[in-house]
């Protein structure tokens, strides 16, 4: 009577747990039903209320009337916010315009030869609002006669050292470089409307009123437009914004600008950075899978290991089970994982942290952790055909628009962050200066397949190297798809392989003891 009690509660130790983690899945199943079906079902119930409302007042209307009746429902109406200010306040700008003007007839009128930081106080003539903002020029009188052609209403302009110290390029303030998303559409409307018959200036403020809500990004074509203004060329205007355009872009247009094909450039470019852009998103969209799949499993082995081995480990002390072998060391990494998973998220937290600050300000560190990747099967592959794309799709791109070999090879060697190409351009550079050929510094090169170098060289015997670098770019993006695509493939399987061993692996562990308690109490 003792021993079947005994083996009752036993058995009920043995069930307990795979009871609770059972209790969980059906749990999470039951969240995930609620999220992703009842939502959803909620949703298409009041959606299709309201249309069906919709419907009967539809009904409902006489023939005569009934478009202007649903126009006027569905009007957006806009909100016009009413600006009314003080008679202090006004009186107090008015005082501040008169100086304004009376400086700008003695030194706001003069010119410095570097350009400050300018902060002004203006009224936008459709909104009746007040506000203060901040552009490079050159002077006073200058800030005043294009902020005066905009449309505003001048009460006062400033600038000192402090206004250029927090807004150099160097600064946290200074403008940010542009999304690729973001310069695909500027670059796409820009030749839009240039086409349409209006003039650069004009389309760049278009612009500019479209953008409302990001300041820096409004400041900086305000900037563009005042640059032009003054008659600088748009790729001078484009560079002084600081990092925020291309150095790519910036020397297409010069070329451009130099040939007359401004707005054939701006298509190309906008195609150009489309093109980079989808190869980016494939890749991400790629990783992405797998990257889930990975976090998933590592997950699931720490759930195990912190929250189920330990309610066995307890069956064993009740019962005072022997165990040993595979089992103990399953127990002993659930005890240090329990114990200590704070440290070790902390020790992660900063050895990655660690790696991301050395790889982006050590090159020498970048250059080892670079080599070291593009030595490791199918990831190298990854790493050659995207910079190979890149190069190739930039080099025919600059060869077509007439930029010299020599700038050509210092905008590709900033367009890539890998060191070992940088050294491959360096020493092209290096080859030109010498009278050699490009394809010299590709030759017997690791990092360059040798498909890759016979095209080059091809390239230059024919003296059609852009026609034959617009091949390679093609060639190598169809390859670089299709590895990334087989990489997706590939690594799935792997790692569903690598948790069902695992998993199997540590069930068995705890299981194995369950057996030897279970005939001890027999």
């Amino acid at each position: 009577m003792e021993e079947a009690k005994q083996s009752g509660n036993f058995l009920n130790y043995l069930i307990w747990p795979f009871y609770t983690l059972i209790n969980i899945i059906a749990f999470a199943l039951m969240g995930f039903k609620s999220c992703f079906y009842d939502l959803w079902v909620i949703v298409f119930n009041a959606i299709s209320f309201r249309l069906d409302r919709i419907y009967q007042s539809a009904k409902d209307f006489s023939v005569e009337g009934a478009d202007d009746d649903i126009y006027e429902r569905t009007k957006k109406v806009k909100k016009v916010k009413e600006y009314k200010y003080s008679d202090k306040k006004m009186a107090k700008l008015e005082a501040e315009k008169a100086l304004l003007l009376k400086d700008l007839q003695e030194a706001g009128a003069t010119r410095s030869k570097n350009p400050h930081i300018y902060l002004f106080t203006v009224k936008d003539p459709n909104t009746k609002r007040i506000f203060t903002s901040t552009m490079p020029g050159f002077s006073k009188l200058d800030i005043n006669s294009f902020l005066l052609n905009e449309g505003y209403e001048v009460y006062a302009i400033k600038t000192n050292s402090w206004l250029d110290l927090l807004n150099q390029k160097t600064s946290f303030f200074g403008n940010k470089k542009m999304s690729t998303k973001d310069l695909i559409f500027w670059l796409t409307q820009l030749s839009t409307y240039i086409k349409a018959g209006l003039t650069l200036n004009e389309s760049i403020k278009i612009l500019t009123n479209q953008i409302k809500g990001n300041g820096a990004r409004q400041r900086a074509f305000q900037s563009i437009s005042y640059e032009l203004t003054l008659g600088e060329p748009f790729s001078v205007a484009l560079e002084k914004q600081g990092d925020m355009f291309p150095a790519l872009l910036i020397n297409m247009i010069k070329a451009a600008e130099a040939s007359g094909t401004l707005t054939e450039t701006l298509d190309d470019m906008a195609n150009y950075y489309t093109e980079v852009n989808s190869t980016k998103k494939e890749m991400i969209s790629a990783m992405t899978y797998p990257a889930i799949i990975t976090v998933f499993a590592f997950g699931v082995i720490i759930f195990i290991l912190v929250y189920v081995v330990p309610q066995f480990t307890q069956i064993y002390e009740d019962y005072g089970a022997e165990v040993s072998g595979f089992t103990l060391f399953v127990i002993g990494a659930s005890d240090f994982l329990k114990n200590n998973i704070v440290y070790i998220l902390i020790f992660l937290f900063v050895v990655i942290f660690g790696i991301m600050l050395l790889y982006k300000y050590l090159k020498l560190f970048r250059t080892y952790f670079q080599i070291l990747l593009m030595h490791i099967p199918i990831v190298k592959n990854v790493i050659i055909y995207k910079e190979l794309t890149i190069f190739a799709k930039t080099f025919s791109s600059l060869l077509r628009n007439n930029v010299f070999i020599t700038d050509s090879m210092g905008i590709l060697s900033r367009i890539t962050n890998n060191e070992i190409y940088k050294a491959i351009l360096y020493r092209t550079i290096k080859n030109i200066v010498k009278g050699d050929k490009i394809s010299e510094a590709f030759k017997d090169h690791w990092a360059v397949p040798d498909v890759a170098y016979y095209m080059i060289v091809t390239g230059e015997s024919t003296g059609r190297l852009a026609d034959m670098m617009q091949k390679v770019s093609e060639y190598y993006q169809e390859l670089h798809r299709n590895i990334v695509s087989n990489l997706k493939s590939f690594i799935e399987p792997i790692m569903i392989s690598f948790l069902a061993v695992v998993v199997g692996a540590i069930i068995i562990a705890v299981i194995i003891p369950m057996f030897g308690i279970y005939n001890t109490i027999q």
